[in-house]
């Protein structure tokens, strides 16, 4: 039985903070889900799984109206995910025996981290990871501004007010990186890999979908974000490539920055 489950639309580089501090810690880790667009077809539950494997009554139980990504459509979430997942999204994170969840990708990462306190990904002192829920919390103020923007791309409705907040949330979480990088530090906290170090990569994996979606900013008159970031911010960008080619993060980081590079001409530096 995995420690942790998690269930997700996939790929998901939110999700990825918590494979790769399973990974390096050595923690047995179970993804379950499919594209997001699936989902619709699933039950959402612990043991999640696709409606085809789900009898009638069981989905006539289940079934609730979408909201946040899903609106005018049916889900499927049984009684018990909403009891575990009381804020009903995903990724949904469950203890090996499904009696506990835990929601928010920060909040699933570290539960995985505490799997393998030895791995110090979570820091070596109560400072060290104190520092590390300082970059935490950081980042779920540039992931909700981030959120919005790219969702707004996606549907081309992007508001010039929205783009002025995602830029000032970008240009203020960039900034804060950068520093904390300086003079040539290999890792925001500490000598080595921490939570820190996962997370921001893995929001900014996540920030690159702006690069597939020119149309909604080239209405606006704007460029992405990303393509002044490395001369803007030389110590995060150089970071950002690092972690992308270590083998912890690689098997995830690889195709998909793979296929930016490729579709878009954003390519990566070793």
């Amino acid at each position: 039985m995995a420690e942790v489950r998690i269930f997700s639309y996939l790929p998901n580089p939110r999700v990825w903070k918590s494979v790769i501090a399973a990974r390096i810690g050595g923690v047995d880790l179970e993804v379950r889900g499919a594209a997001g667009g699936e989902l619709v077809d699933w039950l959402w539950d612990f043991d999640a799984r696709p409606l085809s494997e789900v009898s009638a009554e069981e989905r006539t139980a289940a079934e609730r109206m979408g909201r946040i990504g899903f609106k005018g459509l049916s889900l499927y979430k049984t009684d018990a995910f909403l009891v575990a997942q009381p804020f009903g999204t995903v990724p949904a994170a469950f203890s090996g025996d499904g009696q506990i969840g835990i929601f928010e990708s920060n909040s699933i990462m570290r539960a995985v981290a505490r799997q393998s306190e030895r791995s110090g990904l979570y820091g070596h002192d109560p400072f060290e990871a104190s520092r590390i829920d300082s970059f935490l919390d950081v980042s779920l103020v540039f992931g909700r501004d981030a959120q919005i923007y790219l969702l707004a791309l996606q549907d081309s409705e992007l508001a010039a007010d929205v783009h002025a907040r995602a830029d000032e949330a970008f240009t203020t979480y960039m900034t804060g990186i950068d520093r904390a990088l300086a003079p040539a530090r290999q890792a925001l906290v500490g000598e080595r890999v921490s939570l820190a170090d996962i997370c921001f990569a893995c929001e900014l994996a996540l920030f690159h979908n702006e690069l597939g979606r020119s149309d909604a900013l080239s209405a606006l008159g704007k460029a992405p974000l990303l393509d002044s970031a490395r001369e803007r911010f030389p110590r995060a960008m150089a970071h950002f490539d690092r972690l992308a080619n270590d083998p912890a993060f690689a098997p995830e980081f690889g195709p998909y920055l793979t296929k930016f590079a490729n579709e878009h001409g954003f390519g990566r530096r070793r």
